[in-house]
């Protein structure tokens, strides 16, 4: 099954390999409450992203992490970070793609199941 996606205005377009998790992810830390992410985590081999023409990417503190979002329409497309564990350990290689649940074509996250992670006090 591929999933597509996209930002508001479609500068930025995404295709995943998958389908979608049994549930999505929320994390607690400063920059995901502040943004209302709603997390679905794949291996970065079953995501591309055919049209990245407003890409714009932050990063913070360790830099381990690259959120990136649409510099036109100011929508969060996704994040390329560590594999963090619940308990918020790293194997220090393994990497996982995190996309935006909300931007999936044709799917509601608010309808589905979430897993809170506590980034608030782990990170």
């Amino acid at each position: 099954m591929t999933l597509t996606g996209r930002c508001h205005c479609g500068r930025n377009t995404f295709e995943i390999d998958g389908e979608l998790p049994e549930k999505l992810t929320r994390c607690t830390c400063s920059f995901c409450s502040k943004r209302g992410h709603l997390y679905a985590y794949y291996k970065p081999d079953r995501v591309k992203f055919p049209q990245a023409d407003s890409d714009a990417v932050y990063r913070w503190n360790s830099k381990l992490v690259a959120n990136h979002f649409c510099s036109a329409c100011g929508c969060d497309i996704g994040a390329n970070s560590p594999d963090f564990q619940q308990d918020g350990l790293w194997d220090g290689k393994t990497r996982r793609i995190a996309i935006n649940a909300r931007l999936i074509d044709d799917f509601e996250a608010a309808d589905w199941p979430v897993t809170v992670v506590d980034g608030k006090h782990l990170w």
